[in-house]
């Protein structure tokens, strides 16, 4: 647990699931529901009745309220939002005096390009901290999650605007509000439950130290996020009129299942070699490509969902096929090992091992050897090095430079890390300061297992950025890239990681962060390297 659970309902509603798995006939057998709990009084401290909980948060509204007097969404038009949110943001915008001029210099000084991204880290925050009205940290500084430590002293800020906002008075004002939407999402996430845990054939230990919250809050808009820092896992949602019942499955099923992995990591690490075909999906997000457990665990999630949704025949190989196409090649082999588990007694954290063995790798990978990927949605994909090489030279540049580039791009793609180098070597032979070639070089580096000469190149980079040359258009020169930036810290931290330096690691993922424009690529990557640090693929047979 990262702490105690300060007081932060309006509503609550806990359940406690409870079967027999060796009774279980069918994957979606009904299981007893434990009644609606009633609230805590607020102020006291009591821990949840269960480890699955709908809840409102009162420090989620007043960070919520607060970024919308900051100017969070001011231009985007009203239509279609909650009662709530419509109602509210108009009063927020008005809001004038010296605590509210300070929260909006300080959001103008943290936004970020991307609206969701800036969200993100707010949210973030309101999911460690205490009540209102001082919102002090739930955890240590050490344990922040890295999206917070870009805003870590936003707790002062807060607890001055919501005094003199008044925001408890609006908190008073919307409770009933909450409590309707909670009372709506209780019938329809109560039979998800019911239906993802009695497939798993788990039971719900309401003693575990591991927690599920489904937050409701309106004034998040149509962004759903996602959280889970260690035992909490929490998903934050605006009910609306459509309720996002398939993210709530999905985040529920990565409950149950994201311990497995690790738990199991012996058995998983021997399937690693598959990662060497999904890496060439374009679709893939990036976050997979170098975490083969987070990968396997998201190949299972959605194979899951796929047999609990009772597809016909036709539309499940459809949907099997379209799962492959986007990189996720697990899903398939799961699908076949999924139909046994059905057919068994054990509960899914006891057949895990069963099922990743049922895994063949050589008839894998000779499937896997004709699959066709899907083509990226976008041409300027976030791939650490695909950016940085296909976006290396405006139109101005030497056709020739564009040509060595984009073969050491295509090389490291393939994982050829000899064929990338020399690419990258004619290019730095002609042009010794090209950030791109350097950068390239790098990576290259990284794949042929010369840590040595990597840590010197993206040394070069963070430290003293070579010359103009090898800029994005829209850069100015000279400027520092963010992607190259940002990618060589975060290398540099996993090659720290693999030396077993821990404190210089973390220095690194962290100035990752703190690159201004960096890509959400990289940043996902610093954060999981904060989080559970980097270690070298085990590639044992």
């Amino acid at each position: 647990m990262l702490g105690t659970k300060a007081p932060r309902r309006s509503a609550t509603y806990s359940f406690a699931v409870v079967f027999i798995a060796a009774r279980l006939l069918l994957p979606w057998s009904p299981a007893n529901l434990e009644a609606r709990a009633e609230a805590p009084p607020q102020g006291r401290t009591r821990a949840p009745l269960s480890n699955l909980n709908i809840e409102s948060s009162p420090q989620l509204f007043a960070t919520m309220c607060a970024v919308h007097a900051a100017g969070f969404d001011k231009d985007v038009s009203a239509v279609g939002f909650h009662p709530v949110r419509a109602r509210l943001r108009g009063e927020l915008l008005r809001l004038q005096g010296p605590a509210t001029e300070a929260l909006r210099q300080y959001y103008r000084e943290h936004d970020l390009p991307d609206s969701a991204a800036t969200l993100s880290r707010y949210v973030s925050f309101a999911l460690v901290v205490g009540p209102p009205p001082k919102f002090t940290y739930r955890l240590s500084h050490d344990d922040l999650p890295p999206d917070v430590l870009t805003i870590e002293g936003f707790n002062e800020v807060l607890a001055n605007f919501y005094r003199e906002a008044e925001i408890d008075r609006l908190w008073r004002q919307v409770q009933a509000e909450y409590e309707r939407e909670i009372e709506r999402l209780h019938e329809p996430v109560t039979q998800l439950v019911l239906t993802s845990t009695a497939y798993l054939r788990e039971l719900l230990k309401p003693t575990s130290p591991r927690t599920f919250v489904v937050y409701v809050e309106p004034m998040v808009g149509g962004k759903i996020n996602f959280r889970n820092f260690g035992n909490e896992y929490a998903i934050v949602l605006n009910p609306g009129s459509d309720l996002p019942m398939e993210e709530i499955r999905h985040a529920l099923l990565h409950f149950h299942l994201d311990p497995l992995a690790m738990r199991y990591k012996g058995v998983v690490a021997l399937r690693k070699p598959l990662l060497n075909f999904a890496v060439r999906a374009p679709r893939l997000p990036v976050e997979y490509k170098d975490d083969f457990p987070a990968l396997l665990t998201e190949c299972l999630v959605r194979a899951a969902e796929l047999r609990l949704h009772r597809l016909s025949a036709e539309k499940l190989a459809a949907a099997i096929n379209e799962a492959e196409g986007d990189g996720y090649v697990l899903v398939r082999p799961f699908i076949r090992a999924l139909a046994k588990f059905e057919k068994a007694e054990p509960a899914m954290s006891f057949y895990f091992p069963d099922l990743v063995r049922g895994i063949d790798v050589a008839e894998e990978t000779r499937r896997l050897q004709t699959v066709v990927f899907a083509a990226a949605l976008a041409p300027a994909a976030e791939v650490p090095v695909a950016d940085a090489t296909q976006a290396a030279t405006s139109s101005g540049d030497d056709a020739e430079l564009t040509a060595w580039l984009s073969e050491g791009e295509r090389e490291i793609a393939a994982k050829n890390g000899v064929a990338a180098a020399a690419a990258f070597d004619r290019a730095l032979a002609k042009y010794p300061d090209h950030r791109r070639a350097l950068y390239g070089r790098a990576v290259a580096a990284v794949l042929q297992g010369e840590a040595e000469l990597a840590k010197a190149l993206f040394e070069r980079l963070v430290v003293n950025p070579p010359g103009a040359d090898g800029s994005r258009p829209g850069l100015p020169p000279g400027a520092k890239d963010p992607l190259i930036l940002a990618w060589s810290h975060v290398y540099l931290g996993r090659i720290h990681d693999v030396d077993g330096n821990r404190e210089l690691a973390v220095s690194e993922y962290r100035a990752a962060l703190a690159v201004e424009g960096a890509p959400e690529s990289a940043r996902l990557a610093a954060r999981r390297g904060i989080e559970k640090g980097y270690e070298r693929a085990q590639e044992r047979p």
